[in-house]
């Protein structure tokens, strides 16, 4: 069983792909083909991460900190980046950073949650529900208010004219589709992910993947298991 969010967004793909945090080489080189992206030769990119491996960065504000599993392309700043992947301890409330242009996904994994409210009114939100995805737009002005202590969230951010990011919470074995670029992170219980060749996780251990489209056995192992998946999809002209 899963449950999905998908953001679209509604502009243009930008042509090349690149790949930061930590990944050897470089993303494949994307070429517009009636519409359609190509992936012209390239070697596909793979990076392991631990979430208690990646450093913690305390917010200015003093309010949390954030831990960066990945962002795209590497070196660009917050005015430049396509996508991002980030996991988030929320201490205190406080207001979200806006990011004009920028849809957002946002997953409770840990804690009572934070209310959500936009100053404009359009957004009045209750994430109180453990590993239920929640879709925003970034161009909105968001103040945070802890329900009961701080929480811990996982954070996706994607470029609207760029691409769209699709968030699922799997529970049971399954076939994932072929994807060209995506993220998986274990939360609970042991996973074996096969592919062309076989990646364990244990909980707090995720894999990311970009450059070439392979299907995934996703396989559990242990009581209450769950996985968190990410596809991030490019847009055709």
């Amino acid at each position: 069983m899963s449950s999905r969010v998908s953001v679209r967004p509604n502009s243009v793909a930008k042509q090349r792909i690149q790949m930061g945090n930590k990944a050897k080489g470089r993303g494949p080189l994307i070429r517009h083909n009636g519409g359609n992206l190509t992936t012209l030769l390239h070697p596909m990119t793979r990076h392991r991460f631990d979430l208690q491996d990646l450093p913690a960065t305390p917010w200015k504000n003093g309010g949390g900190l954030t831990r960066e599993v990945l962002w795209h392309p590497a070196g660009a700043d917050l005015n430049g980046f396509d996508w991002r992947v980030s996991v988030a301890q929320i201490d205190t409330d406080g207001p979200f950073s806006a990011f004009p242009g920028v849809d957002r996904v946002i997953t409770l994994i840990k804690g009572a949650g934070v209310l959500l409210r936009s100053e404009c009114g359009q957004v009045q939100h209750r994430l109180g529900a453990p590993l239920s995805p929640f879709a925003f737009s970034g161009d909105l002005a968001i103040q945070g208010h802890l329900l009961d202590g701080a929480c811990q969230v996982f954070n996706v951010l994607t470029r609207r004219a760029v691409c769209r990011a699709q968030v699922q919470v799997v529970r049971s074995a399954c076939d994932w589709p072929a994807q060209s670029q995506g993220l998986f992170l274990a939360l609970q219980g042991q996973w074996q992910l096969g592919g062309d060749e076989a990646q364990p996780l244990m909980p707090h251990q995720g894999l990311w993947w970009q450059g070439e489209a392979l299907p995934w056995k996703l396989r559990p192992q242990g009581a209450d298991p769950v996985l968190l998946a990410l596809t991030v999809v490019l847009l055709a002209t």
